[in-house]
């Protein structure tokens, strides 16, 4: 019998590609049943692959960023995301965010949940839950 296609996703962004890596293998380990796991390593790259898995039908869920990243902050990204895609829940995983910035997510950018780095796999994993709760 034929596998079902996945149409359902979940973004990591992060500039820093060994962050994505592990992000993508944990959420591997819990997801990859049912989602698509893909990852960015900026907001524009983000901001594309939104486009292209929506015009694939394929609804991302959940954006995880982190917050330091050049030309386009994740605050900054979040907002852009919650304009162009309301429905999309929103987690910020940052060490170093300000907290201006994360303010700024959590109201303009309908931030869910904000996670420190170094994260637990376990929270993380509970927080995707409940994001995609709040936001269905």
């Amino acid at each position: 019998m034929a596998k079902a296609k996945k149409t359902k996703a979940i973004l990591c962004v992060d500039n820093d590609h060994i962050i994505l890596g592990s992000l993508k293998i944990q959420l591997m380990q819990e997801f990859n049943d049912d989602f698509i796991i893909e990852t960015a390593e900026s907001g524009d790259e983000a901001l594309e692959i939104l486009d292209f898995l929506t015009e694939r039908n394929i609804n991302t869920l959940v954006v995880i960023t982190d917050w330091l990243m050049p030309e386009m902050k994740g605050d900054e990204l979040l907002v852009e995301i919650n304009k162009q895609f309301p429905k999309v829940a929103k987690i910020m995983l940052s060490g170093q965010a300000e907290d201006e910035a994360i303010q700024h997510a959590f109201k303009e950018g309908n931030l869910q949940f904000f996670l420190s780095k170094p994260w637990d796999k376990k929270e993380l994993i509970d927080k995707i839950y409940k994001s995609v709760e709040i936001m269905s």
